[in-house]
């Protein structure tokens, strides 16, 4: 069976990487951001995997030409802009310009895709938000029931509201069953505490019953890690000395850890674990490894503490936030604090180190932290992908006891 995606807001394509490493062949990459672009086609120039054959288009979605896309495509995915939702930003939710979930709506209503993927900040879910997110919600839902002309948007999420709990719910056309689900990356095995809105949708037709994939790593996994078993310095080759203090751990010993059953969960990922193999930026032997040169001027102030060697590094920004990098910059065990490199931003965000970027270190780190952990991608798009192959399976099977019935 063909697995069939489109992109959209593809950024520099962690999401649809991590589609392609889940067996779907990409037909469209959309991103309208001309630096983002340019890395997707310095890639694709390179014959890099999995990009080399993008068609990508630096693009408005809503100026796209969607009627060279076939209807039915396996899966709809990609990352409508987080400004409006972001606890950085302005708040603005659907006032804002940039917000592109009526867009991301549209398109599935023209596509009619057997499933999606849309991924955006935790701030979507705060309570000033909590009506339209509903909204939002419920327009994946019933895509065939679109806003009036001159319907407020809160008089559409009434309708929608009475649609789904009415009994036409059914005849409305095309309809998805959706599911939202607020993770963090590092609980998927990322060296990253990123908390994300995912937006799993299904057409109804395709009777799916899916739920998001259970988590694989564990907080407390790695304290037992480093401070029961110390395999955790023993794999990085610590000295005794080199090891910072055990922390204070809130309502609990470390000695608690010994009784504790982790369900086969392994350790959160840290800093130190992304960065194996990657000598220091300031080093003669990074200048041979692309993006990884060193960039000075990073501090500690109020509010901007970095991220710990040996924890999972805090969420990779986008924006500058007073300094260039925002928070992104690595502490060391002894309290100095240098920024990441962008081979090392790359490494925390998951993406391979073959994968390169075009601009400046600024403008690569807001390319890089608008993007998906190409890791986390995967393990959506994957489970996904098997649920879509499994309900194709069902129907061929059930064809084919038509025809035996028949003959």
């Amino acid at each position: 069976m063909t697995l069939r995606a489109v992109e959209l807001f593809a950024g520099v394509g962690g999401l649809a990487m991590g589609v392609g490493l889940a067996g779907f062949q990409s037909l469209a990459v959309v991103e309208w951001d001309k630096s983002a672009c340019e890395t997707l086609r310095l890639n694709r120039s390179r014959k890099f995997p999995l990009v080399d054959n993008w068609a990508i288009s630096e693009s408005d979605v809503r100026a796209v030409e969607w009627s060279a896309i076939p209807k039915d495509v396996e899966l709809l995915a990609g990352g409508p802009p987080c400004q409006p939702f972001s606890m950085g930003g302005k708040h603005k939710a659907h006032d804002d310009s940039r917000d592109m979930f009526p867009a991301a709506v549209d398109i599935v209503r023209k596509l009619q895709p057997q499933a999606f993927i849309f991924e955006n900040v935790k701030g979507l879910t705060r309570a000033s938000f909590a009506n339209y997110y509903q909204y939002i919600l419920l327009q994946l839902e019933f895509p065939d029931a679109p806003r009036r002309s001159r319907e407020e948007w809160f008089t559409h999420l009434m309708r929608l509201q009475g649609i789904k709990t009415s009994r036409t719910a059914r005849n409305q056309g095309l309809s998805y069953n959706v599911v939202p689900t607020l993770i963090n990356a590092a609980d998927f095995g990322v060296p990253q505490r990123r908390e994300r809105v995912f937006i799993v949708g299904f057409r109804s037709d395709l009777e799916i019953d899916w739920r998001f994939p259970l988590a694989t790593h564990s907080e407390d996994a790695l304290l037992r890690d480093q401070w029961v078993t110390k395999n955790y310095w023993d794999r990085h080759q610590m000295a005794v000395k080199q090891r910072p203090s055990p922390p204070l751990i809130q309502g609990r010993r470390i000695r608690d850890l010994h009784q504790e059953d982790f369900a086969g969960l392994k350790p959160w990922r840290t800093v130190r674990d992304a960065l194996v193999g990657l000598p220091e930026p300031q080093s003669r032997a990074a200048a041979h490894i692309s993006g990884h040169s060193y960039q000075g001027g990073a501090k500690i102030y109020p509010g901007h503490t970095g991220s710990p060697m040996d924890q999972p590094a805090k969420t990779i920004k986008a924006g500058d936030h007073g300094v260039p990098g925002g928070e992104n910059m690595l502490v060391y065990p002894d309290g100095s604090v240098r920024y990441f490199s962008v081979r090392e931003a790359a490494r925390i965000q998951t993406f391979p180190d073959g994968f390169v970027f075009h601009g400046s270190w600024s403008e690569t780190m807001r390319q890089l932290g608008n993007a998906v952990p190409v890791a986390l991608a995967r393990i959506v798009a994957s489970s996904v992908a098997q649920s879509l192959i499994e309900a194709q399976c069902r129907t061929l099977a059930s064809h084919a006891h038509e025809k035996v019935l028949v003959a």
